[in-house]
Parts: C-alpha cells; structure tokens; sequence
C-alpha cells in the first residue's frame, strides 16, 4: 500500500472508532517530528538570534504580562 491514493481509500473505508485512532496517532506524530526539530534547531544555535533577541527586549522593558 504505497500508493498514496491507496492509503486515501484505505483511510476512508475505516470505522470512526478506527479513525479516531488513526488521527490521534498522526497528531501525536506530527507534534513528536516537531518537538523533535524545535530541539535540533536549538541544538544547532538556529534560535540563538530570537532567543537574544527576547532577552534584550526584557530587559529593556519592553514586555508586558500577558
């Protein structure tokens, strides 16, 4: 079943309940993918710019409580 169309009929043809699950499974993978490169990008310092950034705006003053 490589076929994406195939996995479209396949996933149309599910019961709801199987359905639900299959949805939750997706969610939970796509929020651990992007759990996953948020920490590679911090890892690698591609933060590091908005991180200083969010600082110096603190300290500064130039915050307020939410």
């Amino acid at each position: 079943m490589s076929d994406l169309k195939e996995i479209e009929q396949a996933i149309l043809s599910l019961p709801s309940h199987e359905f639900e699950k299959l949805k939750q499974w997706f969610f939970d993978l796509d929020y651990q993918r992007w759990d996953e490169q948020i920490e590679q990008d911090i890892a690698e310092g591609r933060l590091e710019a908005l991180a200083q950034e969010a600082i110096a705006e603190f300290v500064s003053g130039h915050c307020r409580e939410l």
